[in-house]
């Protein structure tokens, strides 16, 4: 065990060794703080993104348990020279019901943070969830980059040559259809 020192150098943002040190200096304690806390929500971490998943049938229990979370998640991360950043923070709930829907804010300002007040969708991982689940804005988003991607081919050739059928099927096959299906971008 070596003393306490300062560090003035780290892992650029999009660094092949940023995923596999957060996750040795984040998985220890963010598998078991809030389970040590029995605070009933669960965490999902992809590299530097966190979710935390809180379910109720009340937005009142689920907020206050939020709260707690994110609570104990920023003084924690404090504690470890880390930073959770407010700017990029959201909120979001699923519902099932057909009527409209307007969900209550998560009230952060005892905190010393602003109200976070939730979005109407959420993207995570390539995927764009609305509140009911219904993958409408997904499918859209994808189609429209698809036909867009399309439209574009026809700048590859000029006036004079044209790309033959061949090339146009094989850029087709090799690029528009990975953004339809599988939200793949090169």
């Amino acid at each position: 065990m070596s003393p306490v020192f300062n560090i003035n150098i780290g892992v650029d943002q999009g660094s092949a060794l940023l995923p596999i040190l957060s996750a040795l200096y984040l998985s220890p304690f963010i598998e078991n703080c809030l389970k040590n806390l029995k605070i009933p929500v669960s965490i999902i971490s992809f590299v530097d993104d966190g979710l935390f998943i809180s379910q109720s049938n009340s937005f009142d229990i689920s907020n206050s348990r939020l709260y707690c979370s994110y609570n104990v998640l920023t003084n924690l991360l404090e504690k470890f020279g880390l930073v959770v950043e407010y700017s990029k923070t959201e909120i979001f709930h699923f519902n099932r019901s057909h009527g409209s829907f307007n969900p209550p804010p998560l009230d952060l300002s005892p905190l010393e943070e602003n109200i976070l007040q939730p979005n109407k969708s959420w993207k995570y991982l390539g995927f764009i969830f609305n509140r009911k689940l219904t993958f409408h804005q997904h499918v859209d988003f994808y189609v429209n980059k698809s036909i867009s991607t399309i439209k574009c081919m026809k700048i590859l050739g000029n006036s004079n040559c044209d790309i033959n059928p061949l090339q146009k099927c094989l850029l087709y096959r090799s690029y528009v259809l990975h953004i339809a299906l599988y939200k793949f971008q090169l």
